[in-house]
């Protein structure tokens, strides 16, 4: 029997809907307690939100959606964000990804939006390393959007 997925909304920081025209976005999620869930997406714009971390919501009745209000527990995984530049570079990108055992998504319609997990027992340093020395070159632009603890202490 699979279990049931909801969508949880994450209201964006100003900053980020007026430079995206999105003001909110929706990541998938299961249940883990009483108004709480564990994302079970990488996002493309929220901050400090990593896939499987712990998020307490609320019911909003008016949008009948679930609505995230705090971050309740860390997955110990990291978020990082890049936008492709230059020619094709996906396939070394994709390959260094891979390599990392890191997963990654890639953004609606065609955008070189890529959101990359950075699972709990992988190298960090090591993946940001190699994802700024591709910043340097001109072929990404690199965001971090969530350093977990477990990474911020320089484990893994």
């Amino acid at each position: 029997m699979s279990e049931r997925l909801y969508r949880v909304v994450f209201d964006l920081q100003e900053r980020i809907a007026c430079s995206t025209g999105i003001g909110v976005e929706r990541l998938w999620a299961e249940k883990s307690g009483r108004l709480e869930m564990r994302v079970l997406n990488v996002p493309f714009y929220v901050r400090g939100i990593a896939f499987g971390d712990v998020v307490r919501v609320r019911p909003d009745h008016e949008r009948r959606e679930f609505v995230f209000e705090e971050l309740l527990a860390e997955s110990g995984n990291s978020t990082m964000r890049i936008i492709l530049r230059g020619a094709q570079p996906e396939g070394e990108v994709g390959a260094m990804l891979r390599a990392a055992d890191c997963g990654w998504e890639v953004g609606p319609q065609g955008i070189f939006l890529w959101a990359i997990d950075v699972p709990a027992h992988v190298n960090y340093a090591s993946v940001r390393a190699d994802l700024l020395k591709m910043a340097d070159a001109g072929t990404i632009n690199l965001e971090e959007g969530a350093i977990s603890g477990l990474h911020r202490e320089g484990f893994g």
